[in-house]
């Protein structure tokens, strides 16, 4: 039986994700702003691509599973989110503090999101399957890759940040389900 509820699992997810990015940040800086937006979401695409072929084949020949890839579309997402609110003429190198600032503000504004969303949808996601996550998530990249490629000029659609955010929520689900869940039944 599950002793949490999703708040509080998904505040877990976030702090492992949060920790592996700040330690991250450490050994790299903040390389990945030299990255534009279609670039974020085709590391996004590589990611949930290598998730879906480990999930297809069931084994993985680099010693790394699935829950490291769904860690980093977490931080992946928000480091999209952080790159669409900073201008390109901004420092390359931005100071942790900062980084952090940054990383903790889209977390939340994404968390809130998932929050009223679970709300009018209910705990559904726990009855969906991880491969589920998957399709959702590649299938939001191809959108955003979409968007990106009309010059975010859409008719009816979100925008780039909404999919991040979409992905985000996914693969939090997917950590919750892989990570959180299966710690509880040992």
């Amino acid at each position: 039986m599950n002793n949490m509820n999703t708040a509080e699992e998904t505040r877990e997810v976030i702090k492992t994700c949060r920790s592996l990015f700040e330690k991250k940040l450490h050994d790299y800086g903040t390389a990945w702003r030299i990255m534009r937006i279609p670039s974020v979401t085709d590391q996004l695409l590589i990611k949930a691509n290598r998730i879906r072929t480990l999930e297809e084949k069931g084994e993985a020949l680099v010693d790394e599973g699935i829950v490291p890839e769904f860690i980093g579309l977490v931080n992946y997402s928000i480091i999209g989110m952080i790159q669409l609110s900073l201008k390109s003429d901004e420092p390359t190198e931005l100071p942790v503090s900062q980084a952090m600032e940054l990383y903790d503000k889209y977390a939340q504004s994404t968390l809130e999101l998932m929050g009223r969303k679970n709300h009018d949808y209910g705990e559904i996601w726990r009855d969906m399957r991880i491969s589920s996550y998957t399709d959702l998530i590649l299938m939001k990249v191809f959108r955003t890759k979409q968007i990106e490629d009309l010059g975010g000029k859409t008719l009816v659609s979100e925008g780039i940040e909404a999919n991040y955010m979409d992905i985000l929520n996914y693969a939090v689900f997917a950590l919750i389900k892989l990570v959180v869940e299966n710690t509880e039944a040992e």
